[in-house]
């Protein structure tokens, strides 16, 4: 089987460590339960898109906010902050696409680059792109994505033919129908975003150290109320709360995948107090540090 969990491992710029297919064929598919776990703030050059294949889910891309009920799904463009939680449903549980545009624009020469895929990376008003199973034409683009899909996550013969077909036709449409967008962000929530990845990229850097608000205002050239409003308005989230959850999926990765001492983790995670750590991984995580090790 081709498809897997997506995993919220992002670098030093806030982009994901995770390689989503290869030179080859640059795309990857995912099987994600966010009942398990959120997906965290992040971004990527590639595009995504999203099936939601059982119960409902919440997805933020900058500045909006959607609702995915089962069946329904959402395109995300490259270089969008975004993210996603379960909404109060008894399950929660969506496909993905994740693919780099050349997978189906070839090279930069290209007709396809040049007339529909460079202009759609380009259109940062084009956040997000959602598609309602209710709408009959949404509906036909829907059934296509998750037959190809299901193609990609089997392997079955000629499935890379299936992705991208079903991929290029996403991308046709979208193009065609940018305009029917209700919802475009406004000039102040673009510059939100990119403020956002700035103070998140800033985060990533010194998460070891302690961070204060001020660092945030400075790295990101604003006053200290305008660090508050960004994170209230993008990410509902404050500045601290962030910062501290940050750091805790920073300690859980290295519990499973090095052999240091709880402790040390703990220390290099930005937390003094061991009892302290404890408390917030196991708020976010639902288990002590020793009991996430244990289970990984």
């Amino acid at each position: 089987m081709a498809v897997s969990e997506c995993l919220n491992y992002i670098d030093e710029h806030g982009l994901e460590l995770v390689e989503h297919g290869n030179a080859a064929f640059p795309a990857a598919v995912y099987n994600d339960d966010l009942y398990e776990e959120d997906v965290e703030w992040h971004w990527h050059k590639e595009f995504e898109f999203i099936i939601q294949a059982e119960g409902a889910s919440v997805v933020t891309t900058g500045s909006e906010k959607y609702l995915l009920k089962e069946g329904d799904g959402l395109f995300i463009n490259s270089e969008i902050l975004h993210s996603g939680f379960h909404a109060d449903t008894p399950a929660c549980r969506y496909h993905s696409f994740v693919f780099h545009p050349a997978l189906i624009g070839g090279s930069f020469e290209s007709v396809f680059w040049n007339r529909y895929l460079h202009p759609l990376i380009e259109n940062k008003a084009l956040q997000g792109f959602y598609f309602d199973q209710k709408v009959p034409w949404q509906k036909e683009v829907l059934n296509a994505l998750e037959y190809g899909w299901q193609c990609f996550a089997k392997e079955t013969m000629g499935y890379e033919f299936a992705v991208r077909e079903s991929l290029s036709k996403l991308i046709l449409v979208i193009c065609t129908n940018s305009s029917r967008q209700k919802n475009s962000p406004s000039p102040k929530a673009l510059r939100d975003g990119e403020r956002m990845k700035l103070m998140m990229q800033y985060i990533s850097e010194h998460f070891s150290d302690e961070i204060t608000i001020a660092n945030l205002a400075d790295c990101a050239m604003i006053s200290e109320s305008e660090v508050l409003r960004c994170f209230h308005n993008t990410i509902g989230n404050t500045p601290i709360q962030y910062v501290k959850q940050f750091r805790i999926h920073k300690a859980a990765a290295l519990l499973t995948s090095t052999d240091l001492k709880i402790v040390d983790i703990g220390n290099f995670c930005g937390f003094q107090e061991m009892s302290y750590f404890a408390k917030s991984f196991k708020k976010i995580y639902g288990c002590t540090p020793t009991e996430y090790r244990l289970q990984g």
